[in-house]
């Protein structure tokens, strides 16, 4: 008897790793609509088809990539400031990417019909020297106007702060991700560009530590599929999406229009295959290294580990 008890117990233990989730850590920025694949791949259960159960944490950015560095956090969704910090020396890799354009728009008062026509003014920003300020002169250089010479970047703070600016008429314009630009539209205001229609930027995606690269790679591959599919449920499914972003960022009932009118802002952006496009890339660490006043040459390579994505895109028969 005492050896089918036996048996027994070693049955259920030898099988209990199979059925018990493995927890991870991921850490967003804000509760902002491009980071939201990770989050709804726990919401729809698209981790737990892979063994997986996620905590999504909200987490200043320098904190998160101190954590990812030590262990204490598993994943980061910024891709912008995960760069930043490789190129710097962080043992760091991007490892998929689910926005690969900014969401980020340039929105302007009234009076401004062209971008050229904010030569000479002040446009709002959240901070200096950040993504959006970079985005913000990628997209002025564009139009053939000099970010330097020819405009006047003030730090403001919030997207209150900066709306409240363009409304005292302090400042012609601002930079933001939606649901800023129809907070702005609202207000009057008009959106004269969105970042991603000019360029690609990769702006949100899957970030991890060499170390666990080397020693989780299984669980790397399962949590780039899940936000895959997560992507994909994004562009494919309006209302469940729309319903899901009002849950993650605590929205109202009253905030429904607001909500979709952010999801109609975004649901461009993602992609349905995690692809990291090497274009914007280059774009990412080409500024980020004028920021950084780095002079010497950085391979995508050194920023990036595609080996994953690869294997979990042919799992799903993308490629």
């Amino acid at each position: 008897m005492n050896h089918i008890f036996l048996a027994l117990f070693i049955v259920v233990v030898l099988h209990a790793p199979v059925h018990a989730a493995d927890k991870i850590r991921i850490g967003v920025p804000e509760l902002n609509a491009q980071f939201l694949p990770l989050a709804l791949a726990e919401k729809k259960g698209f981790f737990r088809e892979d063994g997986l159960q996620g905590e999504v944490i909200r987490i200043n950015p320098t904190v998160a990539l101190a954590a990812l560095v030590s262990g204490e956090l598993d994943y980061w969704t910024v891709i912008g400031n995960s760069v930043a910090a490789t190129i710097q020396g962080a043992p760091l890799r991007v490892l998929a990417c689910y926005v690969p354009g900014s969401p980020s728009a340039l929105i302007a008062r009234p009076e401004f019909k062209f971008i050229p026509e904010l030569k000479g003014k002040a446009i709002g920003l959240n901070t200096s020297g950040g993504a959006l300020e970079s985005t913000a002169r990628l997209i002025f250089k564009h139009f053939g106007v000099d970010p330097d010479k020819e405009i006047k970047f003030l730090a403001l703070g919030t997207s209150e702060r900066r709306l409240s600016a363009m409304k005292q008429g302090l400042t012609a314009g601002t930079m933001g991700s939606p649901p800023l630009d129809f907070l702005g539209k609202k207000m009057g205001f008009v959106v004269l560009v969105r970042a991603h229609e000019l360029f690609s930027y990769p702006t949100s995606g899957v970030v991890t530590s060499v170390r666990k690269i080397k020693e989780k790679p299984d669980e790397i591959k399962r949590v780039i599929k899940a936000g895959i599919k997560a992507a994909r449920y994004i562009r494919q499914n309006r209302e469940g999406s729309i319903q899901l972003m009002m849950e993650w960022m605590k929205a109202r009932p009253v905030d429904t229009e607001m909500m979709t009118g952010t999801y109609e802002s975004v649901v461009k952006l993602f992609n349905d295959d995690g692809s990291v496009p090497e274009k914007g890339l280059l774009l990412v660490i080409d500024e980020l290294k004028k920021l950084a006043k780095i002079e010497r040459d950085i391979a995508p390579s050194e920023v990036v580990d595609l080996s994953m994505l690869r294997e979990a895109q042919k799992e799903l028969g993308i490629k």
